[in-house]
This record gives structure tokens, sequence and C-alpha cells, in this order.
């Protein structure tokens, strides 16, 4: 399903994702083979980083690490119309701002921020960039499950902060809330694992394992689908998510 790129998310719907990886080529071969994905240079953004595309349409963002002390990770963007407000009420329900809202050339604002419990995401205040072109399809973002060590503290938390979102009368969230230990050993920090959409998960990670990726979780089943936890050649976690068939 295509995106209509005129139109905004409403604030609390993600709208991006990025990688933060050492070897942003070695991280194009890999998701390139394992989604399909082609890839666009973006050297107005700091530090550079390269957008994926998917038909064409901006799909992910892969960035290099400027330190190598910071984790290799995916991390999700929620959209917001005004991330310094948001910001502040993030501060104020006990959460932290990592970094401060930023303007990123002329494509938007841009915050990272945490929960109580320290899970770390990030804000996107749109400019010329609204977000994804696509999603909800094979090779493209799926779903983010936030894995909490209090799943009540998180639904309240997030609740509070993205009520439309999650329970407006249109609303359609593709954001879940689940403990840590339901996949993860206990000692697991709270954490948002991003989720992208596949055909078929067994054959993904076939390509994953081919990749030199490794498999975390193998394959289980969720309310949203079958779901498989990996992480990819330079140890970024991610899963795969194949969507229930739709019967004619």
């Amino acid at each position: 399903m295509a995106e209509n790129r005129a139109s905004a998310y409403g604030e609390g719907v993600p709208c991006w994702v990025d990688a933060q990886l050492p070897d942003v080529e070695a991280g194009k071969r890999f998701y390139g083979e394992l989604f399909g994905w082609t890839f666009e240079d973006r050297p107005e953004v700091s530090g550079g980083s390269v957008w994926a595309r998917q038909e064409g349409e901006p799909v992910a963002a892969l960035a290099r690490k400027t330190d190598g002390r910071l984790p290799t990770v995916w991390t999700v963007y929620f959209a917001t119309p005004d991330a310094e407000a948001l910001a502040d009420r993030i501060w104020a329900a006990g959460g932290q701002v990592v970094t401060a809202p930023t303007p990123v050339a002329e494509l938007g604002t841009a915050a990272l921020v945490t929960d109580p419990e320290g899970a770390v995401f990030g804000l996107w205040e749109p400019g010329g960039h609204p977000g994804f072109g696509r999603r909800h399809e094979p090779g493209t973002f799926a779903w983010a499950e936030l894995y909490a060590r209090e799943v009540e503290v998180a639904n309240t938390f997030y609740g509070d902060l993205f009520h439309d979102a999650l329970f407006g009368p249109d609303a359609r969230p593709d954001f879940g809330r689940a403990a840590v230990s339901d996949v993860f050993p206990a000692e697991m920090p709270p954490h948002f694992l991003v989720h992208f959409g596949v055909e078929d998960c067994d054959a993904a990670l076939g390509t994953v394992s081919r990749l030199g990726g490794r498999i975390w979780a193998p394959v289980f089943e969720t309310s949203y689908g079958r779901v498989a936890v990996v992480t990819d050649n330079q140890g970024a976690s991610f899963a795969v998510l194949e969507r229930p068939k739709q019967s004619d």
C-alpha cells in the first residue's frame, strides 16, 4: 500500500525508522538483498546517511555511527507536529530527553527520548520529509513492539502521550506493548523492536542466516502475525513479520 506523501502522520503514529551502523555499505548489501531495497545518498543530513527506497518511495535510513561506543540499533520515530512540546510532555511524565529537538536540514526536526523505563525512541516533526512513503507491506515497516518490564506502566505512559493514535475513533495502531520476558531474557533492558514485513518468515530467516545475520528468536505466533527476531550482520536487532493471509 503506497502512502499519500502529502498526508501527515498523526501524533504518536510511527512514521520513520533508522539504523545506526558501523558500516553503512555493509548495511546496504545486507538489507538490499533481504528486502530488495535500493539506496539514495542524503549528504545534507549531518554525518551523512542513505535512504532506503522500496518501489521508489522512502522506507528507512541507514546512518554511520559517529561514536563506536553507541549501540548498533534500529530506532523508531513517532510523528508529532511539535517536537519541543512533546519532549516537554515526555519529561513531565517521567521520561528523559536524550537529544533535544534538532533540525535535520530542511527535512524536519528530530529528537531522541526515553520512556520512564529507559526504552529509547525518536520524535519526528516533519518539514520536507513526512516519513514513510510506503509501509505495511513486504520490505517496509510493519509494526513496532515495545518490550517493557512493567507493561501497565508502559500502557499508561504511552496511552496518555499518544491517546488519539492508540485509542482514538480512527486509530489503527501499529505499536504494541509486551513484557521483556515474553521473548527476551529477563535482564534485557526495555527497548523497541522494529518489525519489517515479509511474505514468508521462514524464507526470510534463511536469507538472514546466509547474509551473516543471526536468529535470536525463531518464528512465533502473535496477535498481529508470525514473527521472528533477528540481528543483522553488524548486530542491529529487528523482527520480520508475516501477516496472516487474507481469505478471498
